[in-house]
């Protein structure tokens, strides 16, 4: 059954090659050894064997999610029935939507049948505090979770926008407008967060109207998405 570690139990070599996978504690260990330690203090890892619940819909919770390895299938009501609408990969955030907009648990997401096990990594974001405090979180490490949540989300509704051309909710996100003032200020941050805000709520309302995007579609317009840039 699902097994939680206290991050002191990893052998410091795997965790760090499995955290690398991961843009934002990528990018934060890169930028300041301190507060990627600080952000690991406040995690632990959780491994679930096959079939088992990792998030039920209409649950509440401050945890934020990092797929580490496995795969992990996303369901809109209850796991194993209803509609399967997405996978999460290795790498991948989840619970992001949810916590951004604080509300309930918008999906039901289960350790896949198929995997031999999948292995999370939960951050309480609590230890983010504040948008306005700088410690123990520093401006710049909420700036780039903040930086990769809206990257991801316009991305995500890029892709929603490339498949139906014609709906009235494909051309929104691209009316929130990017920040332009100057960076790495709380300015910027308070920016950020929300462009983040409001294009997390327009993803819940496409995912409404769709169903989450399947990991294949995502996966068929990544290379179309990225040779825009």
């Amino acid at each position: 059954m699902m097994e939680t570690k206290p991050l002191h139990k990893v052998p410091r070599e795997t965790l760090e090659h499995l955290l690398s996978g991961i843009p934002f504690f990528k990018s934060v260990r890169q930028q300041d050894l301190k507060q990627f330690e600080l952000l690991l203090q406040a995690s632990r890892i959780v491994s679930f064997v096959p079939g088992e619940i990792v998030l039920q819909k209409g649950d509440t919770g401050n945890w934020l999610y990092f797929l580490l390895k496995g795969k992990l299938a996303v369901y809109v009501d209850q796991a194993l029935q209803g509609d399967l609408i997405n996978y999460v990969t290795p790498g991948e955030v989840f619970g992001d939507l949810a916590q951004l907009m604080g509300q309930a648990r918008t999906a039901t997401v289960i350790a896949d049948p198929a995997a031999k096990e999948s292995m999370v990594l939960a951050l309480d974001f609590n230890v983010f505090g504040p948008l306005n405090s700088v410690t123990p979180i520093s401006r710049q490490t909420k700036l780039t979770y903040y930086r990769n949540t809206a990257h991801n989300l316009r991305w995500k509704l890029e892709v929603y926008r490339s498949q139906h051309l014609q709906h009235e909710l494909a051309n929104k996100h691209r009316q929130i407008k990017l920040y332009i003032g100057p960076k790495d200020t709380l300015e910027e941050l308070v920016s950020l967060h929300e462009q983040s805000q409001a294009l997390a709520s327009l993803l819940l309302e496409w995912n409404k109207e769709f169903g989450v995007l399947s990991a294949e579609t995502l996966n068929q317009n990544r290379h179309i998405t990225e040779s825009e840039h």
